[in-house]
């Protein structure tokens, strides 16, 4: 299985496979391997922690999977607040079966047995439409992904940010000249269940994994968003 690594400059996008089949398995990540850099994890636990710990431009999940099921997998990668393109393989092709992947988040379906030239037409429309590089976000010299919750530097590695993390910074990113009250911060981010302390917690939490000018504090007022 390959490391999970940060991504750098002009390399191949990165693939998370949640495949259980010892043949399959092996096969689809030597394929996918001309085109992807492809993690392979072999059951459901494993594809989960990596997915929630690394960093990836899609994932391909396995219906059956030991341990976790491959549409617990894809739930649970999406209350974590990732939305990386996600295709689900299965041998079940009913009706009933698509409708609770896509209901638990994945964004398309492939029943086996496949052709692989169609698994890779799917997945460059997959990424065409749901993919991160769509939806990059200027932030001075770096670059913000929203969806996969990750701020690029020409100068180092991506920075991943926890997912309230990122519901701060996707706050400010949406209205960059506005000033928002730590109760506005709290409501947006927290629901308002935090205290406006948590939201000084997190600004600080974002400020040390990049640069403090990230977050302007306008005194007596809040924060806004700032410059790196």
């Amino acid at each position: 299985m390959n490391d999970v690594t940060p991504r750098t400059a002009g390399p191949a996008p990165r693939l998370l496979l949640i495949e259980d089949d010892p043949r399959l398995g092996p096969v689809m990540t030597d394929y996918l391997s001309d085109t992807y850099d492809v993690t392979l994890c072999v059951d459901g636990a494993a594809g989960l922690d990596a997915a929630l710990g690394g960093v990836f431009d899609a994932m391909v999940v396995d219906r059956r999977l030991p341990g976790l099921d491959g549409i617990e997998v894809v739930a649970a990668i999406r209350r974590a607040g990732i939305a990386t393109p996600i295709l689900v393989l299965t041998a079940l092709g009913t009706v009933p079966d698509k409708v609770a992947g896509l209901d638990a988040g994945a964004n398309d379906y492939l029943v086996k047995p496949f052709d692989f030239d169609e698994l890779l037409a799917r997945l460059r429309a997959l990424r065409r439409t749901f993919g991160e590089e769509s939806d990059a976000v200027p932030i001075g010299v770096w670059d913000y992904y929203p969806a996969s919750r990750c701020l690029y530097s020409p100068y180092g590695a991506p920075v991943v940010l926890t997912p309230k993390e990122n519901d701060l910074l996707r706050l400010l990113v949406g209205e960059p000249h506005r000033t928002f009250s730590r109760g506005q911060v709290a409501e947006a981010v927290f629901a308002g269940a935090a205290q406006v302390g948590a939201v000084d917690a997190y600004v600080h939490y974002l400020r040390r994994k990049t640069e403090p000018s990230i977050v302007v504090t306008v005194r007596g007022q809040g924060y806004r968003l700032g410059t790196l």
